[in-house]
């Protein structure tokens, strides 16, 4: 029996500081709304996807930036969104900045079923950025100040979604991206769906060496589709694009499919819905011959994966004395 599932990746153009959560609630609605004409089943909204990207600004006590944080969902504000899914009999994926009862700091993403219901929670892994006010950077990036390391690992879980049935569904956080042992250990858990968020500025803004337009939006694609092709899933990788508070974000949503190929693409720097048509039968391919991990995995080789951090030089070589 062939499992399809339809689904979109509803990214959003920017989100201004000053514009409330009234705004970002309401043009998700509209994209809801879009989805539900198209027959989508799930719906990713980017990371950050109710405020601003507000690690940009530098804020010495923490509880100033508390107005950025959710503590529940739904909640007054976010219940729009919560009610449209409802209407439409559409699961969502949101990324949002949670703040927990006992006051620790997430850039958190929640999976939800159609009656509102978390199915799945992550907190973002790989924080980039710094901790403390840089004076050399001339935009700051400091999730690791406002966020903590996100506690709850990589997790799987199997869930009925739309009309495919269970399916294992999974979910990173934009940086998350870019590193491949995040990716295998959702592939470890035979995920089907991965559900990616991201916020991410068209300039490396490090100073430390120039990085062209055209090479951002290579390389979060490459990762993407290398993680697909690589744990046998799919991708819906789901952007804040524009001009955001004068800081440019580079948007380009893509679906991407277990072989790697991008299904569909964002052309805009505004609010655009995507989709696709999964077939799910086709992560088999990959798991059952080339990334049949039970088979080829030699995990007695891999101990430097989880044995250091940094990168350590090599032994030197010499030639024998003659």
């Amino acid at each position: 029996m062939t499992r399809r599932l339809t689904v979109a990746a509803a990214q959003l153009g920017p989100i201004q500081k000053a514009e409330g959560r009234d705004v970002s609630v309401g043009r998700m609605v509209r994209l809801m709304e879009r989805a539900h004409q198209r027959g989508v089943e799930v719906v990713v909204f980017p990371e950050l996807a109710l405020t601003t990207f507000f690690p940009r600004w530098y804020e010495e006590d923490i509880a100033a930036a508390d107005d950025w944080y959710e503590t529940a969902l739904p909640s007054n504000q976010t219940a729009p969104l919560f009610e449209a899914a409802r209407k439409y009999n559409i699961a969502f994926h949101l990324g949002y900045a949670e703040k927990t009862p006992d006051g620790r700091r997430f850039n958190t993403a929640g999976f939800f079923h159609p009656s509102g219901e978390m199915v799945l929670k992550y907190r973002k892994v790989h924080l980039p950025g710094h901790k403390d006010y840089d004076p050399v950077r001339t935009v700051q990036h400091l999730e690791k100040r406002y966020f903590e390391v996100g506690d709850l690992g990589f997790p799987v879980v199997r869930a009925p979604v739309g009309g495919a049935g269970p399916v294992n569904v999974g979910m990173l956080i934009c940086n998350d991206r870019r590193w491949p042992e995040a990716w295998r250990v959702l592939g470890l858990q035979s995920v089907e769906l991965v559900m990616l968020g991201y916020n991410t500025p068209s300039l490396n803004q490090d100073n430390r060496g120039f990085e062209a337009h055209h090479l951002r939006v290579l390389h979060s694609h490459l990762s993407i589709q290398a993680g697909c092709y690589q744990n046998a899933c799919f991708g819906v990788a789901t952007a804040k694009a524009g001009v955001e508070d004068g800081h440019e974000l580079f948007g380009h949503s893509i679906i991407v499919n277990p072989q790697g190929e991008i299904m569909a693409q964002a052309t805009s720097w505004d609010d655009e819905l995507i989709t696709a048509d999964l077939d799910l039968g086709m992560c088999e391919l990959g798991r059952s011959t080339i990334f049949n991990f039970a088979a080829h995995r030699r995990v007695e080789a891999y101990g430097r994966i989880t044995g250091q951090t940094g990168a350590e030089a090599p032994q030197d070589w010499a030639p024998s004395a003659g």
